[in-house]
């Protein structure tokens, strides 16, 4: 059993394996170099009722999408795996009705909202430990979704708190914590 695949057996809820057709779509505003997530393994259950939604997830840098090779993994590519890796577990709980509010959105909802909407408001990563980067793993957690509802000063908006790290087999660690703010949230059946 690999490291992804130990990772998903401990979470709690129901694991779904890497669905290749959905990993096309995910990553098709990527240039094609920049396809770094080559496969995800997706568990969960509510976060709210104390299980787990997350991926564990397998990635490939064999040449930087936008710098001469630095020899390690960097800040720009753990951001892109980052997002990869998020873009995919959401597609998921969309497609799999894992988790509210995603449950209730629409697959074409959510390809409409991939890029515009879901932001990145606070981000912290930290290098523990030097990773090359060419094969390795990660994973992300949401620990807490905050659904906002919309009022006559303020629009809707769903907040998620995540984690996530990455790894190598030569011993890399790297770490972050990153809040995810989604703007214009569907409504349900949208």
């Amino acid at each position: 059993m690999s490291s992804v695949d130990h990772l998903v057996a401990d979470a709690t809820g129901h694991n779904h394996g890497s669905d290749d057709v959905l990993l096309e779509r995910v990553l098709l505003p990527y240039r094609a170099n920049c396809h770094y997530l080559k496969s995800a393994q997706v568990a969960g259950g509510e976060p709210a009722e104390g299980g787990r939604l997350m991926a564990a997830c397998e990635f490939e840098i064999l040449e930087s999408c936008y710098i001469d090779d630095t020899g390690h993994f960097n800040a720009v590519e753990f951001n892109i795996c980052y997002n990869q890796m998020l873009y995919y577990l959401l597609a998921k709980s969309v497609q799999s009705r894992l988790a509210r509010p995603f449950s209730g959105w629409t697959m074409d909802g959510y390809w409409k909202r991939q890029l515009a909407d879901i932001l990145i408001v606070e981000f912290h990563s930290i290098f523990r430990r030097g990773m090359r980067g060419r094969r390795f793993f990660g994973e992300i957690e949401i620990v807490d979704i905050a659904e906002w509802e919309g009022s006559d000063i303020r629009e809707p908006l769903v907040v998620l708190d995540t984690v996530c790290r990455y790894w190598d087999d030569d011993g890399g660690d790297c770490q972050g914590k990153v809040k995810i703010a989604i703007t214009h949230p569907p409504e349900s059946g949208c």
